[in-house]
């Protein structure tokens, strides 16, 4: 009995989603994708029953929120970080051969996607459980306890439902990448036009409404002072600054996602037709991002959990290296220099160059150097290597002009330029992302990296489907 037909039983009780009975036409998929999108909105507005509304204000790091599409106190606390965790964890262990599957069978497919959720969905727990166990709503009864990590449970199957939904031909792109793309949006808005205030430095949250505050107090009243503060501001709150980079950095991405290093190919069974072969200048794309703020954001989470049970008093030596904190009167858990969790917090103002200098080096080489070394694990394992790359064109049937046919020769070809793309993307998105945290951007630099790649392959993905609308031959051909 092979492992598909051990585990099918279990498969038959998992939730899914099936697949449309016939292709739906672009509207209709953008109807559901607009739904999808109005239900995730709906999510992240309604509280956790049964936690003091009062502990779930504190605000965890913004790249934890940004990278798990997550929002404290809600039902999208745990965000898509059970399935993001689950994914990247089975693509890698599958990609290196250490689990061995043929993705070129049905089954094989299917024994993916099913041990895909399955982990997902055991994710969820464990990510529920360090919730409610570290803490985080306070003490909580066995009953209350049941209730909110049935809550966490059931709305992460929820999220992983509606990812489904979309990837089976419902909707269009992932649930994943929309549902982060509109937790940056969200953000970016919220920090523009945002009226809480006055805060400490006497100006409001958002940038917009802080402009407005100062050029009407401060022109009548002569308080300059608070105008020169809305450029910069010291407290690490939305300023002009954050604005103008995020503006530049939106554009300079733009740009940079564009850039293709081509390679000719000829096709010879069509009579050496003549192609190219596009390599990204951003290979990997924002996957390195992805793959270190996840693991930084796990470690954050188990960090939290265990922090209160092991060393609430920060006198444990030995958990002091993981991880110090010094808990606020509103419960939040900030933490302290010397710790491993410190120094893997992003700065996120430039006066931290001033203030600590020795944070900002740490934390700027180990997610630079993380980035690389996940660009370069990505490509070994996602099969975007120059020997597979070559594989694949020999199999295609596709041929290098003044190069053999021979998989030996272009994998040499290849990797001129596979690995100095890889290794030049990876060092480039992490000092974008490094920089523009840094400068204050609006939405984090990790947000912007991702929203920006997500809005890029969104243009691409609704520019095919309406071609293939337009003109129904050329869909009939590449079926």
């Amino acid at each position: 009995m092979g492992t598909y037909e051990a585990l099918q039983p279990i498969f038959r009780f998992l939730p899914e989603v099936k697949k449309p009975a016939y292709k739906l036409s672009l509207k209709e998929r953008l109807f559901w994708t607009g739904a999808v999108l109005l239900i995730y909105f709906a999510m992240s507005q309604v509280p956790l029953y049964g936690i003091p509304w009062a502990q779930a204000q504190y605000q965890q790091l913004l790249f934890f929120q940004i990278i798990m599409a997550s929002r404290r106190g809600t039902l999208l606390e745990l965000g898509i970080g059970p399935i993001v965790t689950a994914g990247l964890i089975w693509q890698l262990l599958v990609g290196s051969k250490i689990v061995d599957i043929d993705l070129t069978t049905p089954e094989g497919r299917k024994l993916f996607s099913g041990v895909e959720k399955l982990l997902a969905m055991a994710f969820a727990a464990i990510e529920a459980l360090a919730y409610i166990v570290g803490g985080a709503y306070g003490p909580l009864t066995f009953e209350k306890a049941a209730i909110v990590f049935a809550q966490l449970f059931i709305a992460s199957i929820i999220i992983l439902l509606m990812d489904e939904l979309l990837q089976k031909g419902w909707g269009v792109g992932s649930g994943i990448s929309l549902f982060i793309a509109a937790g940056v949006a969200q953000q970016i808005f919220w920090e523009l036009f945002s009226p809480i205030g006055p805060l400490e430095d006497g100006l409001y949250y958002g940038v917009i409404s802080s402009i407005i505050y100062a050029l009407s107090t401060g022109v009548s009243t002569g308080n300059w002072t608070l105008i020169s503060q809305v450029v910069a501001r010291k407290t690490g709150f939305p300023d002009l600054l954050g604005l103008i980079t995020m503006i530049f950095f939106i554009l300079l991405l733009a740009y940079i996602e564009s850039m293709r290093i081509e390679i000719p190919i000829s096709i010879s069974r069509y009579g050496g037709m003549r192609s190219k072969i596009p390599l990204k200048f951003l290979y990997v794309s924002n996957l390195p991002v992805i793959l270190v703020s996840a693991l930084y954001a796990d470690i954050h989470i188990f960090a939290q959990a265990l922090w209160p049970r092991f060393n609430p008093n920060n006198d444990n030596m030995w958990f002091n290296i993981i991880a110090m904190y010094n808990k606020t009167e509103r419960g939040n858990l900030v933490p302290l220099p010397g710790s491993l969790i410190y120094y893997i917090s992003p700065p996120r103002s430039l006066w931290a160059i001033f203030e600590d200098p020795v944070h900002v080096a740490i934390y700027s080489l180990m997610f630079i150097g993380f980035s690389v070394l996940f660009a370069i694990a990505w490509v070994e394992t996602s099969g975007m290597d120059p020997r597979t790359q070559a594989q694949q064109l020999v199999e295609a049937g596709l041929q290098i002009p003044g190069f053999r046919k021979s998989t030996r020769v272009l994998t040499s070809l290849f990797s001129r330029y596979v690995w100095p793309l890889t290794i030049l993307s990876g060092l480039l998105i992490g000092v974008i992302a490094v920089v523009s945290d840094l400068l204050g951007v609006l939405g984090s630099g990790i947000g912007i990296l991702l929203m920006v790649g997500i809005l890029v392959q969104y243009q691409q993905i609704l520019a095919r489907e309406q071609a293939l609308e337009m003109y129904p031959i050329l869909a009939k051909v590449l079926e």
